[in-house]
């Protein structure tokens, strides 16, 4: 009986014309996701290249490695960025380093380009979470309503069928033919991927998986929604307009409430603030600097190049204490807005996860590598690349050059060899650990596991009280 009710959902609804039209839009826009996401990411690689050999470009004919004053870092492009793209385009992907003092990231994406940052792009997020759920609405809206409507929900019931198994094989045949369309749909995007030139490695594949999978399970959470309301409403227009409402509330409501209650809840010091103390203290530093600096003196020394040796090394460690002071008291700041955020972010995530498109958006980022965690981790990789660079330029000058350290020199820079920009340590970001990855997802992947559950035990509990006549 239960396969007879799938086989007769799956047939009408592959012969209705509503599925033909809906379902060709989606497979449409999931294409055109996949290939303006590979677009862009091929962009990004060019922009990125040419970046780092602009850099180089800079240092070419410095005789000298202390005349290096500019040296930058950029963010390269992820594969999976260009589909879930998330904060991957707000962040600044490019960082100045020098061996000693703060980093700053700067030149994001939206920065450069305004223009995408009106409309942003068209990902595979934005197709789930918006088209696909619309979908879901509108071939669930009129489930059980629209057939009372029709007069054939009274004539099925009156061949005995156990309600239980009438609802559950409504929702089987909707979800297993829509989500298999769909899939096929996803499978030729998927094959866009490497023949468009974007490098998919075995775990990037898998983080894909599971970005689909979270999205069917958000895709069969508003289906079962709709099939709920369904058995809740006499008319298939009371039905639509219930749900429509829930969708504003849940995909573009919700969210941002959360957000701004959030922002009220924890108050978080701006950036510029932060600027502001950082910016005092270091002029404090910095007299406290020129007043010790009047002390040098070498008695008895008169070799030119000796008592220049001796200024630079004395003010390499004036530097260093300076720069220690500043170094802490940047720490302490920092730590402090950084615990607000994480507070403030994880009351805005928590109160957005009664929506289960938040717990998609969050889970399919997370995923992805275009969490909020992204600018964490950049800025962590850019840190541990300083300590590397700042190595590899005390090797090459003998000292810890940058900051705000004046280094005094004698002699003709001119007739020394030009120096080698490409034996500059290269930068490398990686990806966070997929296992990780996932034990990050679980919190949200169970939501829409649960939403699933429970609203089609709700539909069951609905439908066993429904009037058919």
């Amino acid at each position: 009986m239960l396969r007879t009710i799938i086989d007769k959902e799956i047939r009408d609804l592959l012969r209705s014309t509503k599925f033909v039209y809906t379902f060709a839009v989606c497979a449409v826009l999931i294409l055109l996701s996949f290939y303006i996401g590979a677009s862009n990411y091929q962009t990004s690689v060019t922009h990125h290249e040419a970046a780092r050999a602009e850099n180089l470009r800079q240092l070419e004919g410095l005789t000298d490695w202390l005349n290096v004053e500019q040296h930058r870092i950029f963010l390269p492009p992820q594969p999976l960025a260009a589909l879930v793209t998330r904060i991957s385009n707000d962040i600044g992907r490019t960082t100045e380093v020098e061996a000693r003092g703060e980093l700053t990231a700067h030149d994001s994406r939206f920065n450069e380009e305004p223009i995408f940052a009106v409309f942003r792009f068209l990902d595979l997020r934005f197709i789930f979470q918006i088209v696909l759920s619309l979908l879901a609405i509108l071939l669930g809206y009129d489930a059980i309503s629209g057939e009372k409507e029709r007069g054939t929900l009274r004539l099925a019931l009156a061949n005995a069928v156990p309600r239980w198994k009438y609802i559950l094989g409504k929702l089987i045949g909707l979800f297993s033919t829509l989500s298999v369309s769909l899939l096929v749909a996803l499978a030729i995007g998927c094959l866009m991927l490497p023949m468009m030139g974007v490098p998919m490695g075995g775990g990037d594949w898998i983080r894909l998986v599971l970005i689909i999978v979270a999205g069917l399970l958000y895709f069969g959470a508003f289906l079962s929604l709709s099939v709920f309301v369904s058995t809740m409403t006499q008319r298939t227009s009371s039905s639509f307009l219930v749900l429509l409402v829930f969708w504003i509330v849940s995909v573009l409501i919700i969210p941002r409430s959360a957000v701004l209650l959030a922002g009220r809840a924890v108050d978080v010091p701006s950036v510029d603030e932060l600027a502001s103390k950082k910016a005092s203290f270091g002029t404090d530093l910095w007299s406290d600097f020129r007043s010790a600096l009047a002390d040098f003196s070498v008695p008895g020394e008169k070799d030119p190049e000796k008592l220049m040796t001796a200024l630079n090394n004395y003010m390499d460690s004036l530097t260093t204490v300076r720069d220690n002071q500043m170094d802490a008291f940047a720490l302490r700041l920092n730590e402090d807005r950084y615990n607000r955020q994480v507070q403030q972010q994880a009351l805005a995530f928590n109160l957005a996860r009664i929506s289960p498109a938040a717990s998609f958006s969050l889970a399919a980022a997370e995923l992805a590598g275009t969490s909020l965690s992204l600018k964490d981790r950049y800025r962590q990789a850019a840190a541990e690349y300083q300590k590397t660079y700042a190595s590899f330029m005390k090797e090459k000058t003998g000292m810890n050059v940058g900051g705000r350290m004046i280094i005094m020199k004698i002699g003709d820079d001119e007739k020394n060899e030009p120096i080698d920009p490409t034996e500059l340590p290269a930068f490398v970001y990686n990806q966070p650990q997929l296992a990780g990855s996932i034990g990050n997802v679980t919190t949200d992947t169970g939501l829409l596991v649960f939403f699933n559950l429970i609203f089609f035990a709700a539909a069951m509990v609905a439908f066993n009280r429904y009037d058919a006549r």
